[in-house]
């Protein structure tokens, strides 16, 4: 398609959602290279993603760009190339979370450097959304977030929790702390497991590098706060096979997850290439499907505008510490971590993605007494 021609074609799509090239507005974008036009029409989402990361276009605001786009359903209206077709059908044929690509998302994303991570994150490294009813700042949400976990799960002191998918150890730690509980986490990153281990080694707080298929043993209650997104929907009901193993007669489970409104099983090809490998955001559907032969849902709770905030914050810390992370990182990765970040909070701003909380009792247990939402 020529450069002219394409450019036409994408002027009018995105007037359609009152975006404009060259624009005013700081949801305008400003292009840097002419050939901008063709790679987005040709490859969609990872076109869009990977001319930002190269500098063909700049925007004041992605976050409302995307929010903006979204609502307008642009990303449907653009059909991708070959390289898309076949990553979407790579998705489909594959178990992509299997056991054998489980440590890939650590490796790569988790793994990459705790000093961003300490910059980015709140002071107990939080890498999940932070719950700001109360609250006005990061730290006050994030705390506010696993005071509300434990108080669903009606934590008890001596207790023993299981957290599948632990990141830096930020609940285990909390819980272990303010309730008095023992907490066992797993996690696929080794960085994670090290830097919780050694923050939290004067607490009954043990962190595990493990796949979550290869726990053992039973628990009064078992936890994710962030692992689902990772699981992959071949892959649902072996989670749920997994808590149903490891928890013990009366006890509750809980899931804290980023959702999506339709149950598709592909992903957005740019995160999955460069942020999170082998993701994929689960649905209601597809959850109430594979919990459906063990638990009952007593409590499902939905707070996805929180994570614009929480998203929006940690932008906030990353730009204002670049300074001090530039020595590690180059250009690219700066603007690649931009989009990342604010095209993630523009998803929940047009509420495409969504934040739920699920309080869970396996069938014929009675109903739990403590705090729902």
């Amino acid at each position: 398609m020529a450069i002219k021609k394409a450019e036409r074609v994408l002027r009018n799509l995105l007037d359609t959602a009152g975006i404009t090239i060259n624009g005013s507005n700081p949801y305008d974008i400003q292009v840097n290279n002419p050939k901008f036009y063709r790679r987005v029409l040709a490859e969609s989402a990872l076109g869009f993603g990977e001319s930002y990361m190269d500098g063909w276009w700049d925007c004041e605001a992605i976050d409302q760009l995307i929010d903006r786009i979204l609502r307008a359903d642009l990303e449907y209206a653009i059909k991708g190339d070959l390289k898309i077709v076949l990553f979407l059908l790579k998705t489909k044929l594959f178990n992509l979370q299997n056991k054998k690509h489980a440590f890939e998302v650590g490796q790569k994303h988790y793994d990459i450097s705790n000093k961003l991570y300490s910059a980015m994150l709140d002071k107990r490294m939080n890498y999940t959304c932070g719950y700001w009813k109360n609250a006005d700042n990061l730290d006050d949400a994030q705390e506010a977030k696993l005071d509300l976990v434990c108080k669903k799960i009606g934590l008890k002191p001596g207790m023993k929790v299981l957290e599948l998918g632990c990141g830096f150890g930020s609940f285990a730690g909390y819980a272990a702390e303010k309730y008095g509980v023992s907490v066992t986490g797993v996690t696929v990153s080794k960085r994670q497991a090290e830097y919780g281990n050694e923050r939290y080694k004067n607490l009954p707080v043990e962190l595990k590098l493990m796949d979550y298929r290869d726990v053992e043993g039973e628990y009064d209650r078992v936890i994710s706060i962030g692992i689902m997104e990772h699981i992959g929907y071949r892959n649902y009901e072996t989670y749920m096979k997994v808590v149903d193993k490891t928890l013990k007669k009366g006890g509750l489970a809980f899931i804290h997850t980023i959702g999506r409104n339709d149950s598709s099983t592909t992903a957005n090809a740019w995160i999955t290439k460069y942020i999170f490998p082998n993701g994929v955001l689960p649905s209601i559907e597809q959850l109430a499907k594979a919990m459906d032969q063990y638990f009952v849902i007593e409590d499902l709770h939905n707070f996805g505008p929180d994570y614009d905030k929480t998203l929006l914050a940690w932008y906030e810390n990353f730009e204002n510490a670049w300074d001090n992370l530039k020595s590690d990182f180059d250009e690219r990765f700066r603007r690649m971590w931009h989009y990342y970040l604010l095209s993630a909070a523009g998803g929940f701003r047009a509420r495409q993605t969504q934040l739920w909380h699920f309080v869970m009792t396996r069938i014929g247990d009675p109903k739990p007494d403590c705090r729902i939402s």
